[in-house]
């Protein structure tokens, strides 16, 4: 395939064989900078995935780096914050990994790409100066990305590291991931404004069927949850858990209150858990109808929790959750809930997914302030990394930057976020390093 403005290196494409993914020993992986601090991040990243990669298979394998743009490369590229082309190489190269993209907030106009700045004029940013950053304003590029390439499954690893202050008394019990759906419930939701016709029609609409009075001042939201969808996001956690020898998955809802879209997710869970994995799995029911309570040995337990309750439980006992399957709102508040139980967005893997695309990201936003100073901490693009790895099958390489990352944060040589915590428990022996110094002292101790 030919592009315009991407240019693909030479190397191995990644592709699928009977369902399974092909890696050969030099694969392509697309790479997006990002804006903000991913010109600080995102070089570091690649260094520390190289130097494993190195390390681990002694020169017999690399990574082919391709890059390409969005956000303020791709305005200059292109002449769009959203290029097209951009989607179309990640989906012909299979797996790509990004930086954080800015997102307009307020209710102007225009956004300037360099600064998150935001102003009622295209032209000269009014902030930071610069004349070719200026854009109409646009929905989240994240979001696109993951509507475009179908991306339905939204991964989210929450794991504990030793010696990162948390502000969770059982935060060392944390060790689960989160398959947040990516496409439905409030993403592909409709939202209408009060007064509008369409929120008034609605409102007649649901008293002439079922005699329900809905105030007439109100805005109406309407939110799909489908089977397909569902089906498809269940299908991914279960089969993680699979492949990672986990011991339950967790369907998180709020079917008490809403039984035909968050209810029905969790019932269609347990359906298709029985209907496509019934040698590997067993429901909780029958867990305590048929087995006194305790698990068959090789099974994975599909169990379900209320949404308000699973936020306590991950308080009070994380340690009995595994994988969890959530519907894209829940799984929205829950991730960010869960990442602060072991420190915070610094350390936060992510990707997201379909059945033959990865696209694997930094969690956090792209903090201006600090863009180009060398100062943040790349810990979560890091990670996201090591979950690229493991995607790939290169578990070796994975393993050295954990134990790198680990060893680093453990001997207290982190970025100035870890550095101010730690000291504010009493450490005195912390070194405060750069950016690009983390990542170096991630490689020193592989």
């Amino acid at each position: 395939m030919k592009f315009e403005k991407v240019t693909i290196p030479e190397g191995d494409l990644i592709e699928y064989r009977d369902g399974k993914m092909v890696v050969g020993s030099k694969p392509i992986i697309g790479v997006l900078r990002g804006d903000g601090i991913g010109i600080d991040i995102t070089p570091v990243m690649q260094n520390v995935v190289n130097a494993a990669v190195d390390k681990a298979y002694g020169g017999d394998r690399a990574i082919a780096w391709c890059p390409l743009y969005a956000g303020y490369e791709g305005l200059q590229k292109y002449g769009s914050e959203f290029p097209e082309e951009t989607v179309e190489a990640i989906r012909y190269l299979k797996v790509a990994i990004k930086g954080p993209f800015t997102t307009p907030i307020g209710e102007e106009t225009h956004v300037c790409l360099n600064c998150a700045h935001q102003q009622n004029h295209e032209g000269k940013c009014d902030n930071c100066g610069k004349t070719d950053s200026v854009c109409p304003r646009f929905r989240s590029i994240n979001v696109r990305f993951r509507q475009y390439l179908d991306l339905f499954a939204c991964v989210r690893p929450i794991k504990y590291f030793e010696g990162v202050p948390a502000p969770n008394k059982f935060a060392n019990q944390v060790d689960f991931v989160i398959f947040r759906e990516n496409t439905e419930d409030v993403y592909a939701g409709f939202d209408y404004e009060r007064g509008s016709e369409m929120a008034l029609a609605i409102i007649d609409l649901i008293k002439a069927k079922t005699g329900r009075e809905i105030r007439p001042d109100s805005g109406i939201g309407v939110k799909p949850i489908s089977l397909f969808g569902t089906e498809r996001l269940v299908r991914k956690a279960i089969q993680w858990a699979i492949d990672q020898r986990l011991p339950s998955v967790t369907l998180v809802h709020k079917g008490n209150i809403m039984k035909f879209t968050e209810g029905s997710f969790a019932k269609w869970g347990y359906e298709l858990a029985e209907r496509e994995f019934k040698d590997q799995t067993i429901s909780e029911k029958r867990v305590w109808d048929e087995f006194d309570g305790k698990v068959p040995d090789g099974k994975i337990l599909i169990k379900d929790r209320i949404a308000d309750s699973i936020f306590q439980q991950i308080q009070t006992r994380p340690g009995e959750y595994s994988v969890l399957a959530t519907p894209n709102l829940n799984g929205d508040y829950l991730s960010d809930a869960a990442i602060a139980l072991v420190g915070g967005l610094g350390l936060g893997p992510g990707a997201n997914m379909s059945d033959t695309v990865g696209l694997f990201e930094a969690t956090h936003g792209t903090a201006p302030k600090y863009t180009g100073m060398d100062k943040v901490n790349p810990g979560s693009l890091i990670l996201s990394a090591v979950m690229m790895l493991e995607h790939l099958g290169w578990n070796e390489a994975a393993i050295l930057i954990r134990k790198g990352l680990s060893e680093a944060i453990q001997q207290g040589r982190v970025t100035y976020d870890l550095a101010r915590l730690m000291r504010g428990e009493g450490r005195e022996d912390i070194e405060e390093l750069s950016c690009s110094g983390f990542g170096n002292a991630i490689i020193e101790r592989m």
